[in-house]
């Protein structure tokens, strides 16, 4: 006769640290294997869709930053490309450099956050890799104040352009930073791509079937990482992506390993992103004169871009006003959350903390 043992329910969040944010997880185990995974979510909710209706378009630009606080010059992006495209507004080339230098940087700086929470997620290095990954994040948040005047939250990416020139300095410091960082890349790669917890931890745990990932609308790294090499800088190209020569790195079994190496390859092709922007940058101005109140003509559009979590986008309605009319936002941690029931289905309890960060998901623009 087997033994059956009773299911129970346990509460993962949303005060955990392992959830990253106000996440819960209601987890179903039959002792310590996961039954089903529903998500909880709307803790975090601030109305930032319904709050665009009531403020003007440069007025509502700050509150981009506080969708997804790790990657705010993605959120000023997409939202300024929106406004741009149903103005039929021209940005003068150097901006469009400067733009891709400012998104590609801060990509860097989000893969490094995760990159240090998911090591001490996994206890893999103790605090090692979280010291190391947010030593160099500082420096990137330096560059980036310089550059915007901003530390985190930058409002830098504006209709008509950007906010602030890239003076000798801000050149210089980068230059320096960008001959330094991939050495660093192969320091982490020594914490964990050899470290035996670290593989036993993430090999063959929360495998995402290509199939299922596409069900789901799973983007960004979580879908690269099951093997297709899917990114809107190379398939629907914006700002000057077009001019760059780089590699979508994509994984093979669709594991949490997999996706821990997609995103250390994707930290290696920001800088040589970066480095090919500074080369071909042009001379000029970095922005297009607009008043502080200027009208939309009426329409609708929708802008895509690639976040450090995947696909976001933004579908915006005017009405021929001041204020937009309508704004919705396409969230990639929304969708790439989805699929925690599929892939942790299973797996052990412990592997959950695992699955979870490996999705590298943002509360912020979850619940918005």
């Amino acid at each position: 006769m087997a033994l059956r043992t009773e299911e129970i329910i346990v509460n993962v969040g949303p005060q955990h640290p392992s959830t990253h944010g106000v996440l819960r997880l209601l987890v179903t185990l039959s002792g310590e294997t996961i039954i089903k995974v529903d998500p909880v979510i709307g803790y975090l909710h601030r109305g930032m869709e319904k709050i665009a209706e009531k403020r003007t378009y440069i007025q509502y630009l700050p509150f981009t930053d506080r969708w997804d606080y790790l990657a705010p010059m993605f959120n000023n992006m997409v939202y300024t490309l929106a406004v741009e495209k149903l103005m039929n507004l021209e940005v003068p080339p150097r901006a469009q450099y400067l733009r891709v230098i400012a998104m590609e940087l801060n990509r860097i700086a989000s893969h490094l956050v995760w990159f240090a929470t998911f090591a001490l997620d996994l206890s893999a290095v103790t605090m090692s890799a979280y010291m190391y990954g947010f030593r160099e994040r500082e420096e990137i948040l330096d560059l980036l104040e310089r550059l915007s005047g901003g530390r985190m939250l930058y409002s830098y990416i504006c209709p008509g352009g950007v906010r602030g020139d890239a003076d000798d300095e801000f050149l210089r410091q980068l230059d320096k930073f960008l001959d330094k960082f991939p050495k660093k890349i192969e320091e982490y790669e020594t914490f964990l791509s050899q470290n035996k917890v670290f593989e036993f931890r993430t090999k063959g745990v929360g495998v995402l079937p290509l199939e299922t990932a596409l069900n789901y609308g799973v983007t960004g790294p979580c879908l690269r990482g099951s093997g297709l090499a899917f990114d809107i800088r190379k398939v629907q190209p914006y700002c000057v992506y077009d001019q760059f020569v780089f590699d979508v790195p994509i994984g093979d079994n669709g594991d949490c390993y997999d996706r821990y190496k997609v995103r250390i390859q994707e930290m290696r092709e920001a800088v040589k992103i970066i480095r090919q922007a500074m080369e071909m940058m042009p001379k000029g101005e970095i922005k297009k004169k607009l008043p502080p109140q200027f009208k939309v003509p009426e329409g609708e559009t929708f802008a895509l871009i690639e976040s450090p979590r995947g696909a976001l986008g933004v579908y915006l309605v005017s009405n021929g006003g001041t204020k937009p009319y309508r704004l919705k936002i396409r969230a990639p941690s929304f969708s790439n959350l989805s699929v925690i029931n599929e892939i942790a289905r299973g797996a052990k309890v412990q592997d959950l903390i695992a699955i979870l960060g490996s999705l590298d998901i943002l509360l912020g623009e979850i619940d918005r």
